[in-house]
C-alpha cells in the first residue's frame, strides 16, 4: 500500500481510507507535492453555505489548491493516476434519476457544488492534454461514526439520527417524502480501492448503494431502533435550500457492479451502527 499517496487524509472519508489501507503516504496539509504513481485526493469543502460567509474558500480549497497539487506531478511520467473523490452534488438539479456518469445534463447549484463539477473538468483536461490517468468517484451521501462535522447543512440525516438519540424532536423538509442514497464510509473506501486494483481509468464512477431510500422511512426506523420519544415535524425547506438542493437524488451504480463491488452495509445496520455510537456517546 505505500505506493498510495493521499491528499486530504484527515477528513473524515480520507481518514477511515488510510486506517483500512495502513502504509499509505499522507501528505501534510500544506505539502502539495506527489510522492507516488497512484494518487488519492479527498481534499474539499464539504457543504453549500460558505457562500454566506466567504466567497473564496470553495474556489481556494477545490480549485486552487488541486492545481498546486496538479502542478508537482511529472507530466512527462505517464504511469501517474490521479483519484478524484468527488460529490453526486455535482448532478446538481438532473431530474434524469438514478444519475448517471456518463449523462452531460450535469446542473450543479451552489459554490461547492459548481466547484467540484469545474475541478472534476480541470482534472480531466489537465490529464488528456499531458495524457495522465485518472479516475473520479462520485460519491453518494456518506454515513459512519468518524465524522465529526455533521450538521444540519453537512451530512443532516447523521446529525438527526443523533438528535434522536437524545430524544429531540427533528424537523423534515417535505415531511422527510423525499429520496436519497446513503452509503457507509467503510463501503465507500472499500469500493475506491476496488476501482485502484481493478485498474479501471479514464472514467467517471459512482459510488453508493444504488437504491432510492425514502427520508422519513429510515428517520422512522431511527427512532425504532433507539426507543426514541422524538417528535417529527414537518417544516417547509428554507429559500436557500430551494436555491442550492436537489429534492430526489440517487445513483446508478452499474459501472460498480460491474468492476465486483457490492456494499457490505444496508441502511439498516448502517443506522444500528450509529444509534449505537451516538448511544454510548451521550
Amino acid at each position: 500500500m505505500s505506493n498510495i499517496n493521499v491528499f486530504g487524509g484527515t477528513g473524515f472519508i480520507g481518514s477511515r481510507f488510510c486506517e483500512l489501507n495502513p502504509g499509505v503516504i499522507v501528505n501534510s496539509r500544506d505539502d502539495y507535492n506527489v510522492q507516488s504513481k497512484e494518487v488519492v485526493y479527498f481534499i474539499s469543502t464539504i457543504d453549500n453555505y460558505n457562500i454566506h460567509k466567504d466567497l473564496f474558500v470553495d474556489i481556494d480549497t477545490n480549485l486552487i489548491t488541486l492545481m498546486k497539487v496538479l502542478s508537482t506531478i511529472d507530466r512527462n511520467d505517464k504511469s501517474t493516476v490521479f483519484n478524484f473523490v468527488s460529490s453526486w452534488f455535482v448532478y446538481g438539479k438532473n431530474q434524469n434519476t438514478p444519475f448517471k456518469e456518463d449523462d452531460l445534463s450535469c446542473n450543479p447549484t451552489g459554490f461547492y457544488s459548481i466547484t467540484k463539477r469545474c475541478a472534476e473538468q480541470m482534472l480531466i483536461s489537465f490529464c488528456e492534454t499531458f495524457d495522465i490517468k485518472y479516475r473520479i468517484f462520485r460519491l453518494a451521501n456518506v454515513l459512519g461514526e468518524g465524522d465529526q462535522k455533521i450538521s444540519r447543512k453537512k451530512n443532516a440525516l447523521q446529525y438527526l439520527i443523533k438528535e434522536i438519540v437524545h430524544n429531540r424532536d427533528v424537523e423534515l423538509y417535505y415531511g422527510g417524502n423525499l429520496l436519497r442514497d446513503y452509503i457507509y464510509v467503510d463501503d465507500v473506501c472499500q469500493a475506491m480501492k476496488s476501482c485502484i486494483d481493478y485498474g479501471v481509468v479514464n472514467q467517471i464512477i459512482n459510488i453508493g448503494s444504488g437504491k432510492p431510500y425514502l427520508f422519513s422511512k429510515i428517520i422512522r426506523k431511527a427512532i425504532e431502533v433507539s426507543g426514541s420519544t422524538s417528535a417529527i415535524i414537518d417544516i417547509n425547506p428554507t429559500h436557500f435550500h430551494n436555491v442550492v438542493q436537489v429534492k430526489d437524488s440517487y445513483l446508478d451504480t452499474t459501472k460498480l457492479k460491474n468492476i465486483g463491488y457490492e456494499c457490505q452495509y444496508d441502511i439498516d445496520t448502517t443506522i444500528e451502527k450509529l444509534v449505537k455510537y451516538y448511544e454510548h456517546n451521550k
